[in-house]
C-alpha cells in the first residue's frame, strides 16, 4: 500500500510541529479539569468524551491553528476518527482544510509496570482499524510505551514489541510514530537513553529507508544526544513529547535539540480554558502554536 506522497513531503520538510490532541480514557479527565472542566461537570463516559471533543474542534477550527504552517500534523484518538470537525470528517478536515497531517493513537494503554517499563497492551483488531485509518486519509499511527528504569531486558523488550507493531503499520501503508518514552522522573534517566539510543540504531539498521518511520522521544539529558537518530536514513523525523514538563521548560530543551521538532499534548493547551471567549482563547492558542513552533524550528 502506498504512502500520501504529499503529507510524507509535509512532515520530512516542513517547518513547525505535531499537536498531540489524542487523550484517551485514563487521561481525559485530567486535560479538561485543566481545561476548566471538572468530573462534576459531566456524568459518565459519553459525556466526558463529548466535552474533550468540543475542545480538540475548538482548537482545530481556531483561526490561530491554521495559521502561517506551524502546525504539521495532529495525532487523533480512535473516537475522533469517527468524529467531525466544522461537519467534516476529523481527518479530512485537518489535511483538506487546515493542510495538517492526520496521525491515530492506535495503543490501549499500557501493561503494569515490569522490568522497569510499561508493555503496551494488545491491541485486538489492529489489522481492520489500520484499514479503516487509511481509508479515512490518515497517514501514520502512535504507539506509546514507557521506561521507567536502565533495564537492559525491559527496554529490549519495548523496542522490539514497539518494532514488531511498527512493521505491522507500514505494512498497511501508514507511517508509525514509534515512542518508547523514557520517565522524566527516572533516577537513571541519562543511562537509560544511552541504551535506548543503542536499541533504536540497532533496530533502524535493519529497517528500509524507503519506508521510514518516526520517532517520540522523551527530550534528552544531554542536549543533541538524537543527532544520529535525527540524521538516520530510516527515521522521517524525531519529535519529542513533553513529558510532564512545562510549556517553557519544554520548549527551551528543544530549541537546544537541533532537527528535533514538538509533538506536544498538555504543553499545547496549557493556558487554554473552556471559559475563555473566542478571541481569548484564539489569541492564547496563537501564543502556545508559536512559541512550540519557535523552538522546533530553532
Amino acid at each position: 500500500m502506498s504512502i500520501n506522497q504529499q503529507q510524507k513531503d509535509r512532515i520530512a520538510s516542513g517547518q513547525g510541529f505535531i499537536a498531540a490532541l489524542d487523550q484517551s480514557g485514563g487521561s481525559t479527565p485530567k486535560a479538561l479539569k485543566l481545561y476548566g472542566i471538572g468530573e462534576s461537570d459531566y456524568s459518565g463516559e459519553a459525556e466526558m468524551f463529548a466535552l474533550v471533543h468540543r475542545m480538540r474542534e475548538r482548537i482545530v477550527t481556531s483561526p490561530a491553528f491554521g495559521k502561517g504552517g506551524r502546525v504539521l500534523g495532529a495525532i487523533l484518538f480512535e473516537r475522533t476518527l469517527d468524529d467531525r470537525f466544522d461537519g467534516q470528517d476529523a481527518a479530512t478536515y485537518l489535511w483538506e482544510t487546515r493542510q495538517v497531517v492526520p496521525f491515530l493513537k492506535i495503543d490501549k494503554g499500557l501493561e503494569d509496570e515490569a522490568d522497569g517499563v510499561q508493555r503496551l497492551k494488545p491491541i485486538p483488531g489492529l489489522d481492520a482499524l489500520l484499514a479503516r485509518a487509511k481509508a479515512k486519509g490518515v497517514f501514520g499511527t502512535k504507539e506509546r510505551s514507557v521506561i521507567k528504569a536502565n533495564n537492559a531486558k525491559g527496554i529490549a523488550d519495548v523496542l522490539d514489541q514497539q518494532f514488531e507493531l511498527a512493521r505491522q503499520v507500514l505494512a498497511a501503508g501508514l507511517v508509525p510514530i514509534v515512542e518508547p518514552e523514557v520517565d522524566i522522573k527516572a533516577a537513571d534517566k541519562q543511562a537509560i537513553e544511552v541504551a535506548l539510543k543503542q536499541g533504536l540504531l540497532a533496530r533502524l539498521d535493519a529497517l528500509d529507508p524507503a519506508t521510514p518511520v518516526i520517532l517520540k522521544l522523551t527530550l534528552p539529558s544531554v542536549d543533541g544526544y538524537f543527532k544520529e537518530l535525527v540524521e538516520h536514513p530510516a527515521v522521517l523525523k524525531v519529535v519529542a513529547l513533553s513529558g510532564g514538563y512545562s510549556r517553557e521548560e519544554a520548549n527551551a530543551k528543544l530549541a537546544r535539540n537541533p532537527g528535533v521538532i514538538a509533538s506536544f499534548s498538555r504543553a499545547l493547551t496549557e493556558g487554554l480554558s473552556a471559559q475563555q471567549d473566542d478571541a481569548q482563547f484564539d489569541q492564547a492558542l496563537d501564543a502556545s502554536i508559536e512559541s512550540i513552533y519557535r523552538a522546533s524550528i530553532a
